[in-house]
């Protein structure tokens, strides 16, 4: 054989170069797919669930901070106002899709500085007399529906009969009024907000595989549902619903049914960051098919970005307030919370910086007062209520409990883990 033959026929070993270029490219592919997976995942997110309009035109937060409005609808329809299914009613122990309305029983305003120090989230209590705009003086939880009401009239007397446009249209006024009402209570711009119906607490439940929770004690509730023993639990989306909606045999009603609703969402938040459903793509498609059907975000929320940031929202990195009341009364017929708009304001603004207000000069805005300390606590028990036709001139004496969800641990308490335990 020639020399010329064997040179031809010895094969040749890749070169170190040739090994490392083809890694490389190798890498840029797989780099592209993951990338276009997420950006699909995050497009088909952003498109299909519910996006609204309720923002456009308002005033934002300043320096980075970000204040989100959480909405729960106490409405037994999903978002084109037609009726849940009897079974999913059933499983909700909810009753028939004409109780409840649209009244706004969840309002909770999360605070997260921009610098990434602790967030904050405060309890609105459904029942506080506030000015709702264009109404009067009401339930901070009717703004929504009566907003809702007054403009499917309109549309109405205009000749308006589609069903869907009527329900849509009304829902966007309902999420302004609700919206407004809360800005100006609090005194604070409102940036994005989530809505979420009834059966939105039973569907993310169920997606999350159950949601931690932490009783001090046993309770059984016929009206609720609730039946749960003492103790760190997971709940169901069944029972995830009865939790959040228990006030009968709490010995704050309402206000104790608000610690709850903070517990749900300090369990949600740890189930999401311990169960890896931000790495999971299985598990984030999983979420993902539960937030189309039951939430409606404002359109210009960057939710990608936020659901990074909320993964540093677990682990009691969230303080849990309920804003304080200053007693019981009664409003054109119906039990209603007596508050001092000026204290509210000046909680909010000592609690997270007068430099998120929305505006400056807002009464309260930039003073400070120790009648407005977080450990405020409304009157000791609603039995107390006066049954006069306005609310009353001096509240019941008040007790000094502390409104945190996350109550320093004491001894022969139950430890819940990491989850604040709540009656």
């Amino acid at each position: 054989m020639s020399a010329q033959r064997r040179k031809t026929g010895r094969r040749r070993r890749p070169s170190r170069r040739r090994i490392g270029r083809t890694l490389l490219i190798t890498g840029c592919v797989l780099t592209a797919v993951a990338g276009g997976t997420a950006w699909y995942v995050y497009r088909n997110l952003v498109s299909s669930i519910g996006s609204s309009k309720a923002l456009e035109g308002a005033e934002k937060s300043a320096h980075g901070d970000v204040n989100v409005l959480l909405m729960g609808l106490d409405s037994r329809r999903d978002q084109n106002g037609d009726p849940l299914p009897d079974e999913v009613l059933d499983k909700l122990h909810a009753g028939s899709s004409d109780i409840g309305g649209y009244n706004a029983n969840t309002m909770i305003l999360l605070h997260v500085p921009a610098d990434g120090s602790r967030a904050k989230a405060f309890s609105i209590p459904r029942d506080d007399l506030v000015a709702i705009p264009g109404h009067g003086k009401d339930k901070i939880k009717k703004a929504y529906g009566l907003a809702k009401a007054a403009k499917e009239d309109q549309l109405s007397s205009q000749g308006v009969n589609d069903r869907r446009r009527l329900e849509q249209e009304g829902r966007e006024a309902g999420r302004r009024a609700q919206i407004d009402t809360v800005r100006n209570f609090l005194g604070v711009p409102v940036d994005h907000f989530a809505e979420l119906n009834l059966a939105g607490f039973y569907h993310l439940a169920d997606a999350l595989g159950g949601v931690p929770v932490c009783l001090n004690k046993p309770v059984k509730d016929r009206w609720s549902g609730a039946d749960f023993p003492a103790g760190r639990q997971e709940l169901d989306g069944r029972q995830s619903l009865a939790f959040v909606r228990q006030r009968h045999g709490l010995e704050m009603g309402d206000l104790d049914r608000t610690k709850r609703q903070q517990a749900f969402l300090a369990g949600a938040t740890q189930k999401l960051n311990s169960a890896g459903t931000f790495t999971d793509p299985v598990k984030l498609v999983r979420l993902i098919d539960t937030a189309k059907k039951d939430v409606v975000t404002d359109s210009g929320w960057d939710l990608l970005s936020f659901v990074k940031q909320a993964k540093n929202l677990s682990g009691g990195k969230v303080q849990f307030m309920t804003l304080p009341i200053e007693g019981f009364g009664r409003n054109h017929g119906e039990d209603i919370n007596v508050v001092d708009d000026m204290k509210i304001k000046r909680l909010i603004a000592e609690q997270i910086g007068p430099r998120t207000t929305a505006t400056p000069s807002a009464p309260g805005a930039t003073s400070s007062s120790p009648s407005s300390s977080p450990s405020s606590s409304p009157p000791s028990s609603p039995s107390t209520s006066p049954s006069s036709s306005s609310p009353p001139a001096s509240p019941p004496p008040r007790d000094s409990r502390s409104q945190d969800a996350q109550p320093q641990p004491q001894k022969g308490s139950i430890d819940g883990g990491g989850i604040p335990c709540v009656d």
